[in-house]
């Protein structure tokens, strides 16, 4: 343990019923033990009530849900209609239980989603006035087929819009034109709902909020419902006798660390969560918890532990929920499938096994602990990764700091489009519709009709193709039909994985876990959108290998730090799987590498990029520093440390780095959007570029290795097997570019160059040399 921070209870601030509450559900929440609601309930209550959008940003398990039952109760007793929208099929089925429970007998609850059997949907359609569905089920089937929901829509009242802060990046985006689109036809049949949000605690919650929904939004911040205490653990796995790539040290894995604290805790009958980054690690994990509790001669406890995550299928997922809830599981290790709002009262500790991504997931993480109203445990395992090592080493970096606000680019092109093409699908297009979807809403539809998607007529922009046109936007970034996971013996379908991420996860000769059980991938056919896979137990785990190429098209913003650049602009990136590693599941020491023939991937994106000015190159060079490996660190190292900065994954952001690129003409550092069209976290990392590369220079400096590590400047995606990597190469490269931006801030000399035209970059059209990328 690196650090313990000890967080107070709090205690609660109640207040009366809102005198029009109805009294059946003042009845039901009193038979429930709930004699008053909490101060932030009542509030954002009477705010919703009284026609003003909101959004609800307290913390975990403060009763949000009371707050926007409160006008939704009222509504349908009324004769009005409810829409709920989850990110995720677990939290609208826990939301429906709640609801019939604490809801009038007026409220007829239904779910609406890819689960649904088809037969049940015209009845939801017909007779449920409180309909519980997700943004992708809004965009494919209620927007799209929005005549045969008049009667629902007519008489829409609020549309409830929870875990928003879950609404981020190029899915937020999308999200955000769903719901103009929502507003639109809503319009048509003149209803003009309320928006209900409720959030995990955020930053900005009022203007994130606002850009989601296009409209002006109120918040309710303090939170009035009480708080247990927790000790807030941090631990930095220990480096074990093992070796790595190039010899580095190795630490114990997280998911190893995070399975034995599992186990330990399960043995003493703690129920516990581990949230856990990835699908697979979360089986490894369970996996792993309860081989330790076997092997400790426990086996009834060891059933008492399973895994959790997408990709399930439903009846699966259902039977988990169950168990979780009726305690029949004491732990469970999952993906952030269940941070979303899903009611698992009674957990008493909760493990974070590597950085969620963002402080707004870990406090809605460490906050599933404690629900029964006694103090509670969170423990954060760092992963050997830059950023994880930074924070166990600077724990002001987590508790001293206001949580993230949430970041969205509605105007992409890559976004808006297909959005435009839906909407003009579901009623023509309107010079005030365009109004509606944003300033560039005018010069892509004009970029549609020269594509022939849009046809332009005196009444306005129609679609006339055959087509659904709901087929065009991929709202959760999955590039298309996801791949189906099947036995090759028995033909079971075991799950899916989305398109894009199958050559990295699905590729031939990829370990897939699957509820614990062990299988080999025999073959991928993207064609046919399959892979095959067979039971086996190899003993490691794969990772996928990545090589990246990089062009410039424009650069947009250019910041100065003496005679080195900082550039925020538009790029081409070419990416390809080209092999994979095998590690050792206990250990981590890696075991071999295959070569993959896979094809290669063509993104435009955007990104930030900062040169050295080739002086400063040449002195570093005289003074022995080796400057590709030198980039390459500083690289691996900055794409670690963006997350902190922006609200990304490291899984959605890429880099490349070259001592000489083409287009700069000098040693160029590029960290882009892994998404078409970018995902705003470039942008957020040019803003905060000097911030960003002094806390990547700290968590370099901070790791004790000798000489690089995956816990500073290692990559286990790293196309080039992490060759040249020099870290006190990068050190004296950031040092460069710190101490000009430090001289530079001093003397006012710091500019930007924003909003104007093309800015022309250095250097030419000659041969690239080789570049060293990772995603």
């Amino acid at each position: 343990m690196t650090h313990v921070e000890r967080l107070a209870r709090s205690e609660p601030v109640s207040e009366e019923w809102p005198a029009w509450t109805p009294s059946s559900v003042r009845r039901r929440m009193a038979g429930a033990g709930v004699e008053a609601p909490w101060s932030h309930q009542v509030a954002a209550a009477n705010m919703a009530r009284s026609g003003d959008n909101v959004i609800i940003a307290t913390g975990t398990a403060s009763g949000k849900s009371l707050a926007f039952l409160l006008p939704a109760a009222e509504a349908v007793i009324g004769g009005g209609t409810v829409l709920y929208l989850s990110p995720t099929k677990a939290l609208a089925a826990d939301q429906l239980r709640a609801v019939r429970e604490a809801g009038p007998p007026e409220l007829i609850g239904a779910v609406y989603d890819g689960d649904t059997p088809r037969e049940e949907r015209a009845w939801v359609r017909a007779h449920a006035n409180y309909v519980l569905t997700n943004p992708d089920m809004l965009h494919r089937a209620v927007l799209e087929r929005h005549p045969s929901w008049a009667g629902f829509l007519r008489r829409l009242r609020y549309v409830v819009v929870d875990e928003a802060h879950h609404y981020r990046g190029v899915f937020g985006s999308h999200v955000a034109q769903i719901l103009r689109r929502l507003r639109r036809v809503c319009a048509r049949y003149r209803a003009e709902p309320v928006f209900i949000l409720a959030s995990a605690t955020t930053g900005a919650p009022e203007e994130s909020a606002s850009r989601l929904t296009g409209l002006p939004v109120r918040a309710v911040t303090e939170d009035g419902s009480p708080r247990p205490a927790v000790d807030f653990a941090l631990v930095e796995p220990e480096l074990t006798e093992q070796t790595g790539e190039r010899g580095a040290p190795v630490r114990r894995t997280a998911t190893a660390e995070t399975a034995a604290v599992l186990a330990e805790l399960v043995s003493r009958r703690v129920r516990t969560l581990a949230f856990v980054r990835s699908r697979q690690g979360a089986e490894v994990v369970a996996l792993t918890a309860r081989r330790t509790l076997a092997e400790a001669g426990r086996p009834d406890l060891a059933e008492k532990v399973a895994a959790y995550r997408a990709g399930y299928l439903a009846a699966d997922r259902r039977e988990l929920e169950d168990g979780l809830r009726g305690g029949g599981l004491l732990g469970l290790a999952t993906t952030n499938a269940l941070e979303l709002g899903v009611d698992i009262t009674g957990v008493d500790a909760v493990l974070v096994a590597g950085w969620p991504g963002t402080r707004a997931s870990l406090w809605q993480q460490a906050g599933r602990a404690g629900r029964r109203g006694a103090d509670a445990l969170a423990v954060f395992v760092a992963r050997d990764d830059p950023l994880d090592t930074y924070l166990v080493h600077h724990p002001e970096a987590i508790f001293g700091r206001s949580v993230e606000a949430a970041v969205i680019d509605p105007d992409n092109p890559y976004v808006l489009g297909p959005h435009l093409c839906a909407a003009a699908a579901e009623l023509p297009l309107t010079p005030e519709d365009l109004e509606l979807f944003g300033p560039a809403a005018g010069e892509v539809a004009a970029d549609l009709v020269r594509r022939g998607l849009l046809r332009r007529r005196p009444r306005g922009w129609f679609w006339t193709r055959r087509e659904r046109a709901s087929d065009l936007a991929d709202i959760r970034g999955a590039g298309g039909p996801p791949v189906q996971i099947a036995d090759a013996e028995t033909g079971q379908l075991l799950g899916t994985v989305d398109e894009a991420a199958a050559c990295g996860t699905v590729h031939e000769g990829a370990v897939y876990l699957h509820q614990g059980e062990s299988h080999v991938v025999q073959e991928l056919d993207l064609e046919e959108r399959v892979a095959l896979v067979r039971a086996a137990e190899p003993g490691y785990s794969t990772w996928a290998r990545e090589v990246t190429e990089i062009e410039v098209l424009r650069s947009r913003e250019r910041r100065s730090w003496g005679p080195h650049e900082v550039h925020f602009g538009d790029v081409r990136v070419g990416r390809q799987v080209v092999g994979y590693l095998k590690r050792d599941v206990r250990t981590g020491t890696v075991l071999g590498e295959q070569p993959l023939d896979l094809p290669e991937r063509s993104l435009d994106s955007r990104a930030v990029w900062w040169t050295l000015a080739p002086e400063t190159a040449e002195r570093l060079r005289a003074e022995g520093v080796e400057l590709r490996g030198a980039a390459h660190a500083a690289e691996h190292a900055a794409i670690g440390l963006l997350p902190l900065f922006a609200t990304c994954d490291r899984w959605d952001i890429g880099g490349v780095s070259t001592a000489l690129h083409a287009d700069t003409g000098r040693l160029t550092v590029f960290v882009y959007d892994g998404h078409e069209g970018g995902a705003g976290f470039a942008e957020r990392g040019y803003a905060a570029a000097r911030e960003w590369l002094a806390a990547t220079r700290a968590a370099i400096a901070d790791c004790e290795c000798a000489s690089g590590c995956p816990s500073c400047i290692q990559s286990p995606k790293c196309g080039n097997g992490n060759d040249p990597l020099s870290k006190p190469g990068a050190l004296r490269l950031l040092d460069a570019l710190l101490d000009a931006a430090v001289n530079d801030a001093g003397t006012g000399r710091d500019r930007s160059v924003i909003g104007g035209p093309e800015t022309p970059v250095e250097g030419s059209a000659e041969s690239r040399p080789p570049k060293f990328s990772t995603t």
